[in-house]
């Protein structure tokens, strides 16, 4: 493998977008996305700005808290240090990182769903001086702080035996700290591992995000917007959900809160609080049509609900046209890398697009390439490199995985891809969840399509299991509807359509495909209970 993209791709390949550095107040810091957000907020203080379970907070009571945990941690957070955040979608967790976002420093706020030794892993990985943790998830919390040494932990409410940040900030002053940031400071780490081993944290500076508000500015935000919408959030906040939250915020919207994704309370929360926008991953999306209250839900409110994160299948896809109407945005991007393409909504009624992830958005540059780094013949499919303005600034602590991940300012997506005549890009597969069969590959996202093309399977999934000869064999997860086919008629089936080396060689039947923390297809636990593989 080479070290960066043949002449030929980098040649005049990647346009010049450099963004010119905003002002920097003297004696402050950089005037950054919090602070233009606090800005909004304050500006319409009566406006309802977040909702969760049955709180109802008002922009002023927003920022003005903000500030005031800002002033109480302003002698406990350092510019320039990382806090770990341990808190699920809560407004304390939207405070606590606005205000450490405020004093310029960076934070980590490990996703639900990890184990407490994974989770304990990130905090040691940033090492973090301090730690929030949200009292209303105490006991998961608990179970971290039992696996760290070394850190002073502040809660966000009462705690036996700790200090209540809350009620020290109920009692501070609401003038408001101005930022302290620059722009090189580290804002935010994303650990996307921590499962096992050295935890992948993906590091964004301030002026990272910054450059981030310029790219969308200039590739318009393609129905993913919600100025003046209601956003419902429901997939963690460290996620994308945080993100859309943070833009709603700014732009003049209710972010309703919801602690985590549930089909029945979901589809009720966009009845009674009106949802114009949210977000889900496609896994998520079939949960939703698989519920009994789907159709005979209000859903007339829901002007777009922008899906990405996993592979969509589209036919059901298609499905959730019909049913749900015509609201749906893919967004494809990477968190490496950040937006790469978009199939708009009235992309999605074309229905030969809905096995897409749309065309590159217009300040994002591809290549398709060979395992040499050369760019393949048109329509030929290759591993997808991409350079989008918006890349990340490296792996925490992780230097070499860097230099091998952004050459040249180009991002190794790890993802198989092909783009067609009409300049709509195809995934695959990842590249590293191909199979390696007697024969070739199987691409795992194709096998999962065709399973879900009958019509009684209405999730799929595919992951190898690697042999002693140094091939693999595939094996297959589904859930159907009864009367359920059986593990022939679907061997049958992928036989008929794709050939004896997609076959595979087990068909499980399984009430509910299990998923990770942000809704994506848990592959690891799929081979630790079906194929006996640990995670």
């Amino acid at each position: 493998m080479t070290t960066g993209l043949h002449e030929d791709v980098l040649d005049g390949a990647v346009p010049d977008r450099a963004v010119p550095d905003g002002p920097v107040p003297d004696g402050g810091g950089l005037y950054s996305d919090v602070e233009e957000l606090l800005d909004a907020l304050a500006a319409d203080r009566d406006r309802e700005a977040l909702v969760h379970r049955d709180r109802r907070i008002r922009a002023g009571e927003l920022v003005d808290t903000v500030h005031r945990l800002a002033h109480v941690l302003d002698e406990r957070v350092e510019r320039g240090s990382v806090v770990a955040l341990l808190a699920g979608n809560t407004p304390e967790a939207v405070v606590a990182r606005l205000a450490v976002t405020l004093l310029g420093a960076g934070i980590t706020q490990p996703h639900e769903g990890l184990s407490a030794a994974a989770t304990a892993r990130i905090v040691a990985d940033v090492e973090a001086p301090l730690v929030l943790a949200d009292a209303d998830a105490a006991a998961s919390a608990e179970a971290v702080l039992a696996l760290v040494d070394g850190v002073e932990v502040l809660w966000l409410g009462a705690h036996d035996g700790g200090t209540d940040l809350l009620e020290l900030a109920a009692a501070a002053s609401a003038e408001p700290v101005r930022g302290r940031a620059r722009p090189h400071d580290v804002e935010q780490i994303r650990h996307t591992g921590g499962t096992t081993g050295h935890p992948k944290g993906i590091t964004y500076t301030f002026d990272h995000h910054r450059r981030g508000a310029e790219m969308r500015r200039r590739a318009g935000n393609f129905g993913a917007g919600a100025t003046g919408g209601r956003l419902l959030v429901a997939t963690p906040v460290a996620h994308v959900g945080g993100a859309m939250a943070d833009r709603t915020l700014a732009e003049g919207g209710t972010v309703v809160l919801q602690d985590s994704f549930e089909p029945g309370a979901f589809l009720a929360a966009i009845e009674r609080e009106r949802i114009t926008h949210t977000f889900l991953l496609p896994p998520l999306i079939y949960r939703l049509l698989d519920h009994p209250d789907l159709d005979r839900t209000d859903l007339s409110s829901l002007r777009s609900l922008v899906y990405g994160g996993a592979p969509a299948n589209p036919r059901r896809i298609a499905e959730a046209l019909r049913r749900i109407g015509p609201v749906f945005t893919q967004f494809y991007g990477q968190t490496e890398a950040g937006g790469i393409s978009v199939l708009t909504a009235e992309e999605h009624r074309n229905p030969d697009l809905l096995g897409t992830v749309g065309r590159p958005i217009p300040t994002t540059t591809i290549a398709i390439t060979d395992a040499d780094g050369r760019p393949v013949a048109p329509g030929e499919r290759g591993e997808l490199w991409v350079h989008t303005g918006m890349e990340m600034d490296g792996y925490w602590k992780q230097p070499e995985l860097s230099a091998a991940t952004v050459v040249d300012g180009w991002v190794r997506t790890g993802d198989v891809a092909r783009q067609d005549a009409d300049g709509y890009l195809h995934l695959l597969d990842r590249v590293k969840d191909m199979i390696v069969v007697v024969g070739g590959h199987v691409y795992t996202s194709e096998l999962e399509d065709l399973l879900m093309e009958h019509p009684a399977v209405r999730h799929a999934a595919v992951f190898g299991v690697p042999d002693d000869d140094g091939t693999e064999t595939v094996h297959a997860a589904v859930v159907t509807d009864s009367p359920s086919p059986s593990a022939d008629e679907l061997t049958d089936l992928v036989a008929d359509r794709a050939g004896a080396m997609y076959v595979p060689s087990t068909v499980e039947f399984v009430e509910r495909i299990p998923l990770t923390g942000i809704g994506k297809t848990d592959k690891k636990r799929l081979r630790a209970e079906l194929a006996g593989q640990p995670r």
